[in-house]
């Protein structure tokens, strides 16, 4: 297929800057009309296309396997968090101790996809929330953060959908989220700067106040230690 001139130019002037037109991850109506396993099949189909295009032996016992492994990484694996199907059931619980403070679940990590190259994104996601009657597992927090980083994502993007499961499972809008991540397409190509991360903040509700975002921003800092 080839790419519209016009296209082409508009893809190359925005380089590598992020964009992004929603919270809400592209997906097109009929996503899920495929069952995984059709995916699967047309996907094997296109990793062989761009290796044999490559000019790689695809009759070499290590490559041959390679089209099916990727094909099913991409579906059942790196990009399962596509499927609303797979979204992590997070039960509240009543705040029965009346525990009124702000609770934070820091380094939870963090492994996502670079929606533009396809490169990884791996970091560090630190979450709080202040209950208002409600509390979700802690486990949950690091099963929203998986699920959303399971899809193509850009880092502004992945950090609202937290805040917004969040507030929603927990009826709040007292929820904040800071991910500080490493992009593979910047370590490891075009400018290949190897130290630099990247840092997204998303604030709701009382995190707005600066005195309360910085005590949450003061809580990720300390060192755990055991």
């Amino acid at each position: 297929m080839k790419i519209d001139k016009a296209l082409e130019e508009e893809i190359q002037a925005m380089g590598d800057d992020h964009m992004m037109t929603s919270y809400e991850t592209p997906m097109r109506e009929d996503a899920f009309d495929l069952s995984d396993d059709e995916k699967i099949q047309s996907i094997r189909k296109d990793v062989a296309n761009i290796m044999q295009t490559l000019g790689l032996d695809m009759t070499d016992d290590s490559l041959k396997g390679t089209p099916n492994r990727v094909a099913k990484m991409f579906v059942k694996e790196i990009f399962g968090g596509l499927h609303p199907d797979r979204r992590p059931k997070a039960s509240t619980f009543d705040n029965k101790y009346k525990y009124n403070e702000m609770l934070v679940e820091k380094n939870i990590t963090v492994y996502s996809t670079c929606e533009h190259h396809l490169l990884p994104i791996v970091g560090r996601a630190h979450i709080a929330y202040i209950s208002n009657g409600n509390v979700v597992g802690l486990s949950k927090m690091n099963r929203i953060v998986d699920y959303y980083a399971k899809r193509p994502q850009v880092q502004e993007r992945l950090t609202i959908q937290v805040v917004k499961e969040l507030q929603k499972v927990l009826g709040t809008e007292d929820v904040a989220c800071v991910i500080d991540a490493k992009h593979l397409c910047v370590n490891s190509r075009g400018i290949r700067d190897i130290e630099s991360s990247t840092v997204t903040a998303e604030f709701g509700g009382k995190f707005k106040n600066e005195k309360t975002r910085l005590e949450f921003l003061d809580y990720i800092k300390l060192d755990t230690k055991f």
